[in-house]
């Protein structure tokens, strides 16, 4: 009877709706930094690889490009338009300059010199829609990221020519409507501008995708939301992710068996096919990191797998290579509350705590070892805030800035360096001398986001106004 109950509970989640792993997956993935005309951005070509390992790690077959010609961006269009027949989920993401005249976006490849409106028709510029619809038309779900809404340097000049004074040229993307079975999102909203992370991270909206998409059993349309939020939350409010999704039902992009009831035996339990496949790209995306000497790339694993296999290795070198190898580690406590990656925190939830002057040392001296530099005071300041933000982004957790319970909890079990913890200061000690070194030191714009990296759990519903049917 416990095997037929398990067995039936595991038929049921991977028949249910659309949410069985999709057979064949296929993935467009490119970036363009390195404009020759216009000044170089900073992050398209990080982002790209990025998403492409993201991608990768959850069973995508991906077409990778940077810094492309129009050329080579064609040639990468046709591959994946090939490889998309019939696909079961197709994903396209760009990631660098795109432009909106007269209502139409067109994607720009490095070689783009825009000067008036015939250059961008006559094939200087690859038009989205024709693009989206010959290559990705015959997929089942279609999901479209555009991070591509920066402030244009050609606009001013197709705006002043003579021969197009007439022609609407926007400063970000126009909107776009999705058919059905397609969601698309952009990094902001129609006609506006989104921002550019520092030099050597993310955007902040790619930052955002690959903190939240890569969440196993998380839907894509909630996965969105979250995206949206960190991506306001970062910017103190200045770009809010936009888009517009046709979706049919439940899409995800790294999915996870349905728990079986309480009074099922787990010894007689079959093991599903998305666990498996699950379990599998877990260990795929471990292989490939596992000798890395780059703590971002171990942050990656933690980011997309929080109480994955590899969890106290992946702390232990973290530690090793943020302050040196050291033979005296902690050892984890008992597995993490699943409430903890849930249950939000605020000022009101932190102040439960009571966390005295010492204690938020601590935290402090924690946060360091395990490859978040932040300055030892004893004061939760913004500094501190944006590198708790980021700690609790790259574990899977709420990423609000604050702490709770649940997460304080989380924070001591996890293994850090001797010297992360040294002994405690008086309180009139000057606090710059526990300054962190700069040493390992990872940058993001506007109080942080998650560290680069990861694989993905992509977007059922209106989510806020923002992917509401049109």
């Amino acid at each position: 009877m416990r095997f037929l109950i398990a067995a039936i509970s595991i038929v049921a989640f991977l028949v249910s709706g659309n949410a069985a792993l999709a057979d064949k997956r296929v993935a467009f993935v490119v970036g363009n930094s390195a404009y020759k005309n216009v000044p170089q951005l900073p992050n398209p070509a990080i982002d790209s690889k990025t998403m492409a390992r993201v991608l990768r790690n959850v069973g995508f077959d991906v077409v990778e490009g940077a810094n492309l010609t129009r050329d080579a961006m064609t040639a990468k269009l046709l591959e994946f338009g090939k490889k998309s027949e019939g696909a079961d989920v197709a994903v396209f993401f760009y990631a660098g300059h795109g432009i909106a005249v007269n209502g139409v976006n067109y994607l720009l490849p490095i070689d783009a010199d825009l000067k008036s409106e015939i250059d961008v028709k006559l094939g200087a510029a690859i038009n989205v829609d024709i693009t989206l619809d010959q290559t990705m038309a015959d997929a089942k779900v279609k999901l479209v990221f555009l991070d591509a809404c920066r402030d244009n340097p050609f606009a001013a000049k197709i705006r002043s020519a003579k021969a197009t004074r007439t022609v609407s040229v926007q400063t970000g993307l126009a909107e776009m409507k999705s058919g059905e079975g397609t969601l698309i999102a952009f990094a902001t909203g129609p006609g506006q501008t989104a921002l550019d992370g520092e030099a050597g991270t993310n955007s902040p909206f790619t930052r955002a995708l690959v903190a939240n998409i890569a969440q196993p059993g998380v839907e894509i349309q909630q996965a969105m939301t979250k995206v949206r939020a960190q991506v306001s939350d970062e910017t103190s409010k200045g770009q809010l992710p936009w888009g517009h999704t046709n979706l049919t039902g439940n899409v995800y992009l790294n999915p996870v068996a349905a728990s079986v009831a309480a009074t099922t035996d787990p010894s007689n339990a079959p093991v599903s096919a998305a666990t498996k496949q699950s379990s599998d790209i877990e260990l795929e995306f471990w292989r490939s990191i596992k000798d890395t000497n780059k703590v971002e790339e171990l942050n990656a694993y933690l980011t997309n797998y929080p109480n994955g296999t590899f969890k106290s290795i992946a702390l232990s070198r973290i530690a090793a290579l943020q302050d040196g190898p050291s033979n005296t580690t902690r050892n984890l406590s008992a597995g993490i509350d699943p409430a903890t990656f849930t249950e939000e925190a605020n000022q009101i939830s932190e102040d439960q705590i009571g966390l005295d002057k010492g204690q938020r040392r601590d935290a402090q001296r924690r946060l360091t070892g395990l490859g978040f530099d932040v300055k030892v005071t004893g004061t939760f300041d913004d500094e501190t805030r944006s590198v708790i933000k980021r700690w609790q982004a790259a574990r899977g957790y709420p990423a609000t800035a604050y702490l709770n319970k649940l997460q304080h909890k989380a924070l001591l079990s996890e293994i850090v360096s001797t010297r992360a913890a040294p002994s405690e200061q008086a309180d009139d000690e000057p606090a710059r001398r526990h300054s962190s070194g700069g040493g390992g030191r990872r940058h993001y714009s506007s109080g942080g986001g998650a560290p680069t990296g990861g694989p993905g759990g992509l977007f059922g519903g209106m989510m806020g106004g923002l992917f509401g049917r049109r």
